[in-house]
């Protein structure tokens, strides 16, 4: 097989998909730390492809099967029609033995919601779109029996969410294993719909009215509170390392989930938030703690306060996210 790179990726189009090189210009886009992510554009031709990786890209070893590109391509062509027109990238094509498929690039200028998001740009009317395409995709997944069983497997979320993220955290905090443990076992038994399993500022694309959502390899049917805490998780963790903009944060956060309580299913409604707000807890310090910890809170108070507010919400869970968005702000102008 070939590993694709910017010194290559144009003769495996010509040689591979008969697309001439002549024009082409190609750069490599910020992949996460799972995949090798290029933009190939020039005469007309605007794509990316992408290639999964089986070692990661971070300090400690964490390994997961490169088959999940084919999971990723193929929930994003199930759901072409089910979720809304634009909203996410279109298969071009599928190379399953080199790991690897083609889609359409987001619109020029397009920048992540995170960017955005870490510069102060907190507009709540993309948290109440995100919220909105969250719900579609819960609905969609709970709507149809196949699509579950089809992504049934958990494998990869085990291999780059709850190994690294739960397993790897309770190491740390032993004294908080079997919250762990439980956090795991509603991942596992919970089979309510689809769940992306990424579900975060980095994985959406913004330009104009144009919001896409990318990055679905992790994609499986589960509990779909994981994602709702995952969006949450990352607004949180952005009030402590800038609180100035705590008061934007906690906004978004609040214009997320009334969103997102608009769109759910009427029988998700008993236990969604409840489930969302200890999964919360648990991303709260795995983000500190676990095997990806977020690059952006560096200081040891940083770390310390993120610490000490997640282990409140697990002696105090809070009914509702709007009490979470009380307390951060609490927390973070204390620490």
């Amino acid at each position: 097989m070939i590993e694709l790179s910017e010194a290559n990726v144009l003769e495996y189009l010509e040689r591979a998909h008969h697309l001439p090189r002549t024009g082409l210009r190609v750069a490599t886009l910020a992949g996460g730390v799972s995949n090798t992510v290029l933009l190939v554009e020039g005469g007309g031709v605007r794509l990316v492809l992408k290639q999964s990786l089986g070692k990661l890209r971070v300090a400690q070893d964490w390994f997961s099967s490169r088959e999940r590109i084919r999971k990723e391509y193929g929930i994003l062509e199930r759901l072409e029609n089910r979720l809304p027109s634009g909203s996410l990238p279109r298969v071009l094509f599928s190379d399953p033995e080199n790991f690897t498929f083609a889609m359409t690039a987001a619109p020029k200028g397009a920048e992540t919601w995170k960017d955005r998001l870490l510069r102060g740009d907190v507009d709540p009317k993309i948290a109440t779109r995100v919220a909105e395409l969250l719900a579609g995709l819960i609905r969609a997944g709970r709507e149809s029996g196949e699509l579950r069983r089809e992504f049934a497997s958990q494998t990869v979320f085990d291999e780059l969410r709850l190994d690294p993220y739960y397993r790897a955290t309770a190491v740390r905090h032993p004294d908080l294993a079997s919250y762990f443990g439980e956090l795991i076992d509603m991942c596992r038994v919970r089979d309510y719909s689809l769940v992306h399993g990424d579900w975060s500022p980095k994985n959406f694309l913004v330009a104009g009215s144009s919001l896409v959502s990318i990055d679905w390899e992790v994609i499986h049917a589960g509990d779909p509170s994981f994602d709702a805490a995952f969006l949450t998780n990352h607004l949180v963790l952005k009030s402590f390392h800038q609180p100035c903009w705590g008061v934007r944060y906690r906004d978004a956060g609040i214009a997320f989930w009334h969103a997102l309580r608009a769109g759910l299913p009427e029988a998700a409604q008993s236990w969604f938030e409840l489930s969302a707000v200890r999964h919360l807890a648990g991303l709260l310090l795995a983000r500190i703690d676990g095997k990806s910890p977020v690059e952006y809170l560096r200081t040891a108070d940083q770390q310390s306060a993120v610490r000490s507010f997640a282990r409140s919400l697990i002696a105090e869970p809070p009914t509702q996210m709007e009490e979470v968005f009380e307390r951060s702000a609490h927390a973070t102008h204390s620490a």
